[in-house]
């Protein structure tokens, strides 16, 4: 099988290197008298339909027998409090301090025994959905959290005969299995924020005093991206999809955003039906970095409700839903209330078959990365020619926070922010991603472009430039203009959005390009982990030649 979870006794000293004191006071807390084991779908569904928390609505779940739900299931909803997004300041990664790792190793046994009287589910599935890459993960949540355990189960790949005989022939790792243990009503007054603890060499996490079904998901998403790297996979935070063009070629395009970037909108977009096209995901895959090839890690979608009114049709593939308003319709049965007018980031875990054309891997190579920044400095496309530069932007990939984030205090979600290849969730070194991601852009047939889905120059870049730019590329109708003098860059010709090559403009472009630097050289010094010379060389190529 792919991941070690079982260990021969004589043998056990054989696989040291997958155990840890932490690792072990988590796995262990599993095989407690006050765990339940929930081993399907529809018993998870059971115990959420139940639960005290949840909002039964009237609305049908489609494609019951598929999922393995009851025929007549339901959507689910349950709301959280203040917090409705992720909340990155509570993530501590072991062996970044060790007084801290003393501490909260304590204080994660000190939760443990806290809940020894209390009721716990835990549950199984797989992350990864091809016989090359497949982690098993098991997770454990408390009475009373039956939607998180049930929206876990459906968005990773619940453990049915399928998939437990493709894991038995899949792909060995020397890798433990994932586990994580949670609890949201935990307290604590030094972790107000909650407490999200990882070790990523373990495949290992304690999540505490955090709600919000993103938490879980990303962090599962966060052990399993780590257990790629490690083995020579490139983790992406993006989209995926492929073009199957006449004669028998392809075109397979990457895209990565942050949540809200439009990054689920480019990879979902079906151009008019004009090409034969096939989507991987639009959150979490890998690619390997031997074939070119690609892996979902999720079979389903967590995905915004806004802009999903009561009548749009993707709503039929809602399965649960958090943080949205019900009301009565004119029958009386109880219905959705998104768009976010109970607050902002409504989601529902959407199930695959919104996605008829969905597949787990794409054999053929990877064709194109995008990098989705909304820096206003930038047309709606900009192609990268040389692959340090391309990776050094996917370093200091330029975009806007959403709702998805519980930001701190005073801080906009207009302001223009970096996020390292759209990833806040990696446990390596930024250099390695760097490296990776430098050796994909390499690959012969490959091109790199940053594509821009805010505003250029104060005007809006409306959704339908950036898919035409995207199919610009696949047909490769492309005309492209130098960036002034800026060493492998050009942009593509896209009439009213192209820039005027004035000093001022250059300027701004100078700017942004000094921001990217000043990034990379304060991560410098403030990690012991280093981005190499050549990154910040060829952003400072490009300011020196603007």
């Amino acid at each position: 099988m792919a991941t070690v979870g079982r260990y021969e006794r004589s043998d056990l000293k054989k696989h040291n290197n997958l155990l840890s004191r932490f690792r072990t006071t988590v796995e262990t807390a599993f095989y407690g008298n006050n765990m339940v084991e929930v081993t399907n779908l529809a018993e998870a569904y059971l115990l959420a339909k139940d639960s005290a928390s949840t909002i039964v609505t009237d609305l049908p779940v489609k494609h019951t027998k598929e999922l393995g739900l009851p025929d007549d299931a339901k959507i689910l909803i349950e709301n959280g409090g203040k917090v409705v997004g992720r909340t990155a300041r509570a993530r501590v990664i072991r062996g970044d301090d060790k007084e801290v790792d003393e501490k909260v190793e304590g204080i994660v046994r000190d939760a443990i025994y806290n809940n020894r009287d209390s009721l716990y589910y835990k549950t199984s599935g797989y992350v990864g959905l091809d016989e090359d890459f497949m982690i098993k993960a098991h997770i454990a949540f408390p009475e009373g959290q039956e939607n998180n355990l049930y929206s876990w189960l459906l968005n990773f790949q619940p453990a049915t005969d399928t998939y437990n005989d493709m894991y038995k022939k899949s792909q060995k790792y020397n890798e433990g299995d994932i586990f994580i243990y949670t609890d949201p009503d935990w307290r604590h007054p030094d972790y107000p924020l909650g407490l999200a603890y990882f070790e990523p060499e373990k495949n290992v996490a304690c999540i505490l005093g955090m709600q919000y079904f993103g938490e879980f998901k990303k962090g599962t998403l966060t052990l399993a991206w780590g257990t790629a790297h490690r083995n020579k996979y490139v983790a992406c935070h993006g989209g995926q999809k492929a073009f199957y063009l006449e004669g028998g070629n392809s075109y397979v395009a990457s895209f990565f955003g942050l949540s809200g970037s439009g990054k689920s909108t480019l990879t979902h977009d079906k151009h008019g039906n004009k090409y034969n096209v096939k989507v991987l995901h639009d959150d979490a895959f890998i690619i390997n970095l031997a074939d070119g090839s690609s892996i979902a890690l999720e079979p389903s979608y967590f995905d915004k409700t806004q802009d999903y009114p009561a009548d749009h049709p993707e709503q039929d593939y809602f399965v649960t839903v958090q943080n949205v308003g019900v009301t009565l319709d004119t029958e009386g049965k109880k219905v959705l209330v998104t768009e976010d007018i109970r607050n902002g980031n409504g989601r529902t875990v959407k199930s695959r078959y919104s996605t008829p054309n969905r597949v787990d891997k794409f054999s053929e190579p990877i064709n194109a990365v995008y990098w989705i920044m909304k820096d206003d400095a930038l047309p709606p496309l900009v192609k990268i020619d040389d692959p340090v530069l391309g990776s050094a932007f996917g370093a200091t990939l330029a975009t806007k926070r959403s709702t998805a984030e519980n930001i701190k205090k005073g801080e906009s979600t207009d302001k223009l922010v970096i996020e390292p290849y759209a990833n806040p969730f990696r446990v390596y070194p930024l250099s390695e991603d760097f490296k990776d991601f430098k050796e994909l852009l390499e690959r012969e047939d490959m091109n790199c472009y940053i594509i821009n889905t805010g505003s250029f120059m104060g005007k809006k870049i409306p959704k339908e430039i950036s898919i035409s730019v995207i199919e610009s590329m696949v047909e490769k109708a492309d005309t492209f203009k130098p960036l002034g003098d800026a060493p492998g860059m050009s942009y593509l010709d896209v009439p009213g959005f192209n820039p005027e090559i004035t000093e001022s403009y250059l300027q701004l472009v100078k700017e942004r390009m000094q921001m990217r630097l000043d990034f990379m050289e304060k991560y410098n010094q403030e990690n012991p982990d280093q981005l190499p010379e050549e990154a910040l060389g060829a952003i400072k190529n490009v300011i020196a030649s603007l």
